[in-house]
């Protein structure tokens, strides 16, 4: 044991490279706050299946209308949008969060989350994953050199995998 209590083992390991996701949420500059989060019903399922209950989701009007304009996705707007421009969205606690927000970023285990927060930073339409990031990532807390790819830490074989599930999911809608 060392003077501290750890033991040496402990004391000369390095700390791992903290993820983005983590910085981000303790800067409070994250894609889950005040930013509208499409869950599949699938979605719904997974989590409430992990979570023990339901009630997160709501159905709202966009709060950025960038997003009702998907001109290069025509099944993404005929799918995820009601008849009066709403969308299924997991619900913001008081200050703008998402539900699942935690102090070192998201609750919920990487293969529960919502298919379209396990995509980002890809951007992507019905034909795939685009080649550049999706805007927004707060770049500027990423470390030196490093990419926003490399910083939230996405596999891109595991991107195109969930990718394939949420176009699946989306032809599941009504």
């Amino acid at each position: 044991m060392s003077a501290s209590g750890g033991s040496a083992v402990e004391a000369n390991t390095p700390a791992l490279p903290e993820n983005l996701c983590a910085r981000c949420a303790r800067h409070h500059e994250t894609c889950c706050q005040k930013t509208d989060i499409y869950v599949t019903l699938q979605d719904v399922r997974r989590i409430e299946q992990h979570v023990g209950f339901s009630g997160f989701e709501e159905f709202r009007q966009p709060f950025d209308p960038v997003y009702t304009f998907q001109e290069d996705d025509p099944l993404w707007m005929e799918k995820v949008f009601q008849a009066d421009g709403s969308r299924r969205v997991v619900r913001h606690k008081e200050n703008g969060d998402c539900v699942f927000l935690g102090s070192a970023g998201c609750t919920l285990p990487t293969e529960v989350r919502p298919l379209i927060c396990r995509l980002y930073p890809f951007d992507y339409n019905a034909e795939g994953l685009k080649p550049v990031p999706a805007s927004g990532c707060p770049s500027h807390l990423l470390a030196p050199g490093q990419s926003v790819f490399e910083g939230v830490g996405v596999n891109p074989d595991d991107a195109r995998r969930w990718h394939g599930m949420l176009y699946k999911e989306l032809q599941q809608e009504p």
